[in-house]
């Protein structure tokens, strides 16, 4: 996805750089790969984003959903045999080209945009480039568990970095979010043509500065309540202390979606996961519906499922990781792929998922008061975002919160209406998510069973792993492995992170 990323930051700052005027050009110079000195914060923070949501939104994408079981390998093709069989090796380009990206493309952007925006206290930049490199580290650290950090893009210095554990990662990012938080971002001089560079916020220009900076600051104070909540099964004093803190300081969270739209229906402009699964390969058939989710989506009459995949009910779908078993299931033959628009938006954070975070805390550590709201809040959200109408009557029969149950009963019914909303291109969260929750829970037998619950995952029939030994990390790359002397003693995959319940 390295080329898709640079011409698509190609078309992305176009329109900057052509509201900037023109200066005389050198012609020894590649326009797409300007020497360090030359580079600026106004064009290192969007090549950043565009490569972070290259791969959330794509490659990525792809391994989120098969793990979350909203799609599953077809049964006349072999693209992703591997990822749906847990069968992820050092050398899989799901694990080379993620990590290889994350860290050469995007967190080198940010890094370099954090030092030039340093130098020139300009702390609007600061604040953006210092949320999208926290962000990206959560990634990497949800999937390796280790990664380097206090030593990574450091080039010359250390050449084989550390590996630094993921919660002191993760203490370090927020720290260094409240120390942007605590600039005076808000009124750095500025000029109306800078919001063009802001792919998150800026909507193509036209957001007012004010605006766009308190989007930032709630993305902001939305990731950190993120990584709290990580926290909240195996560091619950901190996580709780972390999140009535900015709670009781009325700290403000998105309310609306993080992430980038600018995409369109052009060859290497289009949304990453379309890009990746569909217009690149020589079959458009990959990826089929997932009988966990589209059984899920049909007990409960949810619109969703024309949406996601494009079909009536019954949507035909495949059993998870039950591929090539068409001689005892002919109607594999009819499942459906999922509907990825080559226009859709990467989001980082939607509302809905914010509301449902909010819930969750309000549930964990205030006794639950407006938890209901904020759920319902998330599931409205979750399906406007669709462009579907307010499921008033679901929220009134099946998804109707259980106020009066316990906390656990409660968590469960915000994390399963959480991994309904994370379809597409965020189907990465949803596999974070379930991880930290065990939430949709795993079914003791498969779906094919009597007595299976529909929405509940269950263990891949091809799964190389062991039965129950479900997919909790990614391996190291092989490269990371030969050149690093200090890359980590491998683990089975099944092997959880250090937030893991």
């Amino acid at each position: 996805m390295k080329n898709l990323n640079k011409v698509t930051i190609a078309f992305l700052l176009a329109g900057f750089i052509a509201s900037t005027g023109c200066n005389k050009l050198d012609i020894n110079i590649d326009p797409n790969n300007p020497l360090v000195e030359k580079a600026n914060a106004e064009s290192l923070i969007p090549s950043g984003v565009v490569s972070t949501a290259g791969r959330v939104g794509g490659d990525l994408s792809i391994v989120g959903g098969l793990w979350a079981q909203y799609w599953t390998q077809n049964n006349s093709s072999s693209q992703y045999i591997s990822v749906d069989t847990y069968d992820v090796p050092n050398s899989s380009a799901f694990v080379n080209g993620p990590y290889q990206e994350l860290y050469s493309g995007a967190l080198a952007d940010y890094q370099l945009a954090i030092e030039k925006a340093v130098a020139a206290k300009d702390w609007r930049y600061n604040l953006m480039a210092t949320v999208m490199r926290a962000y990206t580290y959560q990634v990497l650290v949800d999937l390796f568990d280790k990664v380097p950090y206090t030593e990574a893009l450091k080039v010359g210095t250390f050449l084989q970095p550390k590996f630094d554990d993921g919660y002191t990662i993760y203490k370090s990012l927020i720290q260094e979010i409240d120390a942007a938080l605590a600039k005076d971002f808000m009124n750095t001089p500025h000029l109306a043509t800078d919001t063009r560079i802001d792919l998150v916020f800026g909507d193509n220009g036209n957001a007012s500065f004010e605006d766009q900076m308190e989007n930032w600051e709630r993305f902001a104070n939305t990731l950190k309540l993120k990584m709290y909540l990580r926290m909240a099964y195996v560091k619950p004093a901190e996580a709780e202390a972390g999140i009535t803190a900015m709670y009781d300081g009325d700290t403000e969270f998105l309310n609306i979606n993080a992430g980038v739209s600018a995409y369109q229906n052009v060859p290497n402009k289009s949304n990453p996961l379309f890009e990746y699964n569909f217009r690149r390969l020589n079959t458009t058939d990959n990826l089929k519906a997932s009988v966990t989710l589209v059984s899920w989506l049909e007990q409960n009459a949810d619109p969703r499922a024309q949406v996601y995949f494009g079909a009536d009910s019954p949507v035909p779908a495949i059993n998870q990781g039950d591929f090539w078993n068409q001689s005892n299931h002919p109607e594999y033959f009819d499942a459906v792929v999922p509907v990825i628009a080559p226009t859709a938006p990467v989001w980082f954070i939607t509302k809905a998922e914010s509301c449902f975070m909010q819930a969750e805390f309000l549930e964990r550590y205030y006794g639950g008061d407006n938890a209901e709201s904020k759920y319902n809040d998330g599931v409205t959200a979750a399906f406007t975002n669709l462009g579907l109408a307010s499921p008033t009557d679901l929220l009134a029969g099946p998804y109707k919160y259980p106020k009066n149950a316990n906390l656990e009963t409660k968590i469960e019914k915000i994390i399963v209406q959480k991994w309904a909303s994370l379809f597409g291109s965020h189907a990465l969260e949803a596999f974070f998510e379930q991880n930290r929750t065990g939430y949709p829970k795993i079914s003791p037998v498969y779906s094919t069973e009597p007595g299976y619950q529909p929405g509940t995952l269950v263990y891949a029939s091809r799964g190389v792993t062991g039965e129950g030994n479900f997919p909790r990390r990614l391996v190291y790359p092989d490269y990371e492995k030969s050149r690093n002397t200090n890359t980590p003693a491998e683990v089975p995959i099944y092997t959880k992170v250090w937030w893991g319940k």
